[in-house]
């Protein structure tokens, strides 16, 4: 029979990598999303496209439609990209017809690595850097701890970047702040805190990932990139960026975590440099990352590995070179960005430069969504830009 894969969360780009990657290996893709139309469901890769609830507010609605419609379609392989559709299905991993392959270790396994205070525990006996750090099981262990630390800025991590519960997901996000008055201002206000967390020092310097792939417990391959330009210019979502060469001492820290719990598939582990080189543990996410098109751009196809090692076939050698790559739409969000700021932030001159920097993006640079083979997802995406202009 052949082999059907679904790939989920359609509004992603890394979705859309996921599908533009295996579809031109001439494998039957489909595209699920809460909205009807995705910007992976327009691809010319993507076969069916199919709707589910939202997994925020409805997780388990979530999995039994889903579910129905992987039965009705024959679904083989199943591919969630982000956290939340990672993590109901993770829970309800039994209930899922038997012929489904879905590429993630057991969820004990994948628990401890997204339940941040267990993570940095087993970093801390593999002797993999991490900030100082204080566990704090409950709101009341964090607000005793604030009294015994003087010592500023200080960053309180939820335990988790998405809380599974019941009936809904909650979001987190950390939190760096300048003042004790200004942290317990912080863990009062948000009910993410409820849960357990962290209070970690913060670290002065660059944010690295290394991503990997594994198959039960052996690297397969490992990648990296460096952040050219973000969106908001002072940190964030990568809108312009090029293919690295791996840092050694991130790898062999991120080599000993993986090997450790014997993982498998793909991992986005996250690091923060300090000066001296030290690469400090922030986070490991059992997902796909952002600048997913890259790898692939640069001669590390992570969606097609990913897939022969699930089905059991041998990989090919992988090597990688160097490429650019830019999300144009979010480019000239961050252009924009740039040219309101006050004077005091970026200078006219500044400015300028900047709008030379974005007409002129380098050579071997590639466009992430907007392909002469595939551009309806530019049409796509382009539109949804023009109507959120307009709200």
């Amino acid at each position: 029979m052949e082999p059907r894969i679904l790939v989920l969360d359609g509004n992603q780009r890394a979705s859309l990598a996921a599908v533009r990657s295996l579809g031109s290996k001439g494998l039957w893709v489909a595209v699920g999303e809460s909205s009807e139309a995705s910007l992976a469901g327009v691809s010319r890769f993507c076969r069916t496209t199919l709707t589910y609830p939202d997994p925020f507010s409805s997780p388990r609605l979530f999995f039994e439609e889903l579910r129905q419609q992987i039965l009705e379609l024959g679904i083989s392989f199943l591919l969630p990209i982000t956290e939340a559709t990672t993590y109901v299905l993770l829970r309800y991993r039994d209930e899922l017809p038997e012929q489904v392959i879905l590429p993630f270790p057991d969820g004990q396994t994948v628990e401890q690595f997204a339940n941040k205070n267990e993570l940095f525990k087993l970093a801390k006996e593999l002797n993999v850097p991490v900030p100082e750090t204080i566990f704090c099981l409950s709101l009341d262990d964090g607000l005793k701890a604030l009294d015994n630390i003087d010592s500023y800025p200080l960053v309180l991590k939820p335990y988790k970047s998405k809380i599974l519960q019941q009936d809904s997901i909650l979001s987190t996000q950390v939190s760096v702040v300048r003042s004790r008055e200004e942290a317990k201002a912080v863990l009062a206000k948000y009910p993410y805190f409820d849960f357990p967390f962290t209070l970690q020092s913060f670290i002065e310097g660059s944010g690295q990932g290394i991503f990997a792939l594994f198959d039960h417990g052996e690297p397969v391959c490992y990648f990296a990139h460096k952040r050219l330009r973000e969106k908001p210019p002072g940190g964030g979502v990568s809108v312009l960026s090029e293919s690295a060469p791996v840092n050694q001492q991130l790898k062999d820290s991120a080599d000993k975590l993986l090997r450790s719990v014997r993982w498998h598939g793909v991992a986005m582990v996250e690091f923060r440099v300090a000066a001296d080189g030290t690469g400090y543990l922030m986070e490991v996410n059992p997902r796909f990352w952002g600048s997913l098109q890259l790898a692939i751009d640069s001669g590390i196809d992570f969606p097609w590995l990913l897939y022969l090692i699930s089905i059991g076939k041998s990989v090919p050698q992988t090597g990688w070179q160097h490429r650019r790559m830019r999300w144009l739409l979010g480019d000239l969000d961050r252009l924009y960005l740039v040219l309101k700021a006050p004077a005091s932030t970026y200078s006219m001159t500044e400015k300028l430069i900047e709008i030379l920097r974005f007409m002129t993006p380098g050579p071997r640079t590639r466009h992430e969504v907007n392909r002469w083979h595939d551009l309806r997802p530019f049409w796509f995406e382009l539109k949804q830009y023009i109507l959120a202009l307009r709200r």
